[in-house]
């Protein structure tokens, strides 16, 4: 019986992979998203404006949270202008309770979630000893305990209708660390993981209508680390902001569950593993990741 078990295993790893090969070389078909409610944290500005413009574009209903609420009114008017409906709310993403509260009040005003963003996150941008407690603690509740919250609120529904998309932005951060990040790093390492668990709990209680889908973007032309800098920017240079926000479209719309931004940070997470850690510890010297952070002068929050 255990030979049979094997060469199903065998069975199912080789059309896992035939079917990852046809999909990098043929893009899948994009899902309709028409009329989804779409809720995404930090929509002010950055990435979430960006993806809130562009789920508006496709007939969605849009929810918007930020603690910036001039900002994210914004964002909302630009939503109302193409022709979408927006509701933001002014929520703090460090607060468990006030997360519950305004979740709550989006299910009653709205309706049920069935495509939660989660996309807000702030940086110290100090090396560890000099990171104040309380910033370290606002970082992890905003960049990781908020993901476990707002999902609390709205995946229930989703599992009693077998139907929804959840997507986590992470980083190239939280595949590989970078000094003076020791707050960034840690919070979204920890999005990477609980990412990665709460697929394999969905997919054990057989919930193949709800997808995930991480996003690990390395340098993204938004205010947040402005002023950083690696050693050869032609090898892997900031990204602009509509090329990010267009493969994170195409990534959820094709039900793709991890998309790292450039390809380049797939093979960097390969050779992490796979080189000594002296090896890799040069490596990091040379690309000038030990001294990115020197030049910062970015905006905390994005």
């Amino acid at each position: 019986m255990l030979i049979v078990e094997i060469l199903f295993l065998l069975r199912d790893i080789v059309i896992a992979c035939v079917a990852a090969v046809w999909n990098f070389l043929i893009t899948p078909k994009y899902k309709d998203v028409k009329n989804e409610i779409v809720l995404i944290t930090g929509s002010a500005n950055g990435i979430g404006r960006g993806l809130a413009l562009d789920f508006a574009r496709r007939g969605c209903i849009l929810v918007l949270w930020d603690i910036d609420e001039a900002e994210n009114e914004k964002t909302a008017q630009l939503v109302t202008e193409a022709g979408a409906k927006a509701y933001p709310y002014y929520c703090d993403l460090s607060e468990r309770k006030e997360i519950y509260r305004i979740g709550k009040k989006v299910q009653k005003e709205v309706g049920d979630v069935t495509i939660l963003v989660n996309n807000a996150g702030v940086v110290i941008g100090k090396s560890f000893l000099e990171c104040p407690d309380e910033e370290i603690e606002n970082s992890f509740q905003v960049n990781t305990l908020a993901y476990f919250w707002t999902i609390k609120v709205f995946l229930p529904k989703m599992i009693e209708k077998n139907y929804g998309h959840i997507v986590n932005m992470s980083s190239s951060l939280g595949l590989t660390g970078i000094n003076k990040l020791t707050d960034y790093c840690s919070t979204k390492f920890a999005v990477v993981g609980f990412n990665e668990v709460l697929s394999y709990e969905l997919q054990h209680d057989q919930c193949d209508g709800i997808k995930t889908t991480l996003i690990c973007p390395q340098c993204v032309k938004t205010r947040m680390f402005e002023g950083c800098k690696l050693r050869f920017p032609p090898i892997c240079p900031f990204m602009e902001l509509d090329y990010v926000v267009n493969k994170s479209m195409q990534a959820i719309l094709t039900n793709q569950y991890i998309l790292c931004l450039p390809r380049l940070v797939y093979f960097q997470a390969a050779f992490k593993a796979i080189l000594p850690t002296g090896a890799w510890i040069a490596s990091c010297r040379f690309f000038g990741t030990m001294t990115f952070m020197d030049g910062f002068v970015g905006n905390k929050k994005d």
